[in-house]
């Protein structure tokens, strides 16, 4: 049976009990709203350890003060059916006031510069409250291992980055990107498109796995490869936000000729939607 830990002391003693049987412990982080990309973090999770515990919480930290915080989806009853019937041990579904009792938190984790790089441009303070409430989700659930999609690149360097640098016993895991038929990435954030937007968005996966299948041909020119996904989303009437080649660890700009694997990401906005995609070149 799945059990549900609406406050901190539930979290840590649900943790203390798993590891005092000797069983290992993953944490899946999200905001709930979940679909399938989600659901596939959850059997990862379960395929690597004893017992896993997703969180549901909409994070105000990593929020903007223009962007969705107020209308993001909030679909609880669906989550939980969802988690309890890939048989989920617990879900964490804190409320603000739970996680921050004495407003908003006045210690913040910054990795620079990952965070201020790609989507970090746009949303200066997104990535100091994903990796604030990231370790307070470690501080508070100790799991041995947290899963993470890959949709969310940069976000999966940072956490990795955060987890290196300050000694955190947490394994990392990253997912591939779940996609729907047409290749758009799950987020839950398609919901606010239209249909008409749907099709349109399906350009953003499309420049990515034309600007792939160059590189598999032999282009290892940055800015050619670049230009590829720019034509294809220009053929959509997309205008991004940026496409650019990065190192997948560190976020710096890749070579003017890539010599290793390299990130392949974008950022584009389609009426209220925000979406973000990427893949890597030269990964085995």
């Amino acid at each position: 049976m799945t059990e549900r830990l609406d406050n901190i002391e539930e979290a840590r003693a649900w943790a203390r009990r798993q590891r005092s049987r000797g069983d290992s412990v993953a944490l899946v982080p999200t905001m709930g709203a979940l679909h399938r990309g989600h659901l596939a973090l959850v059997e990862e999770a379960q395929r690597r350890v004893e017992r896993v515990v997703v969180s549901i919480f909409v994070n105000p930290l990593q929020f903007g003060p223009m962007e969705d915080l107020a209308r993001y989806p909030r679909t609880w009853e669906q989550d939980w059916e969802r988690l309890a019937s890939l048989g989920t041990d617990a879900v964490f579904a804190p409320s603000v006031d739970v996680m921050y009792p004495n407003g908003p938190a006045l210690t913040r984790v910054n990795v620079e510069p990952l965070s201020g790089v790609l989507c970090g441009r746009t949303r200066p303070t997104h990535f100091q409250g994903v990796a604030t409430v990231v370790s307070k989700l470690f501080n508070i659930l100790q799991p041995d291992v947290a899963v993470f999609g890959e949709k969310d690149w940069q976000q999966l360097a940072i956490i990795r980055r955060m987890v290196d640098d300050l000694n955190f016993p947490v394994s990392v895991v990253g997912v591939p990107t779940v996609r729907e038929e047409s290749g758009l990435a799950l987020s839950s954030r398609n919901q606010y498109l239209t249909d008409d937007q749907k099709t349109q968005a399906t350009a953003l996966y499309r420049g990515l796995a034309t600007a792939r299948d160059r590189y598999r041909a032999g282009e290892r020119r940055r800015e050619p490869l670049r230009q590829i996904v720019l034509d294809v989303l220009s053929g959509a009437g997309i205008e991004p936000e940026y496409v650019e080649l990065v190192h997948p660890d560190t976020l710096a700009p890749a070579p003017d000729i890539l010599d290793g694997p390299t990130l392949l990401a974008l950022a584009a906005r389609l009426g209220k939607a925000r979406l973000i995609d990427n893949v890597i070149l030269g990964r085995s």
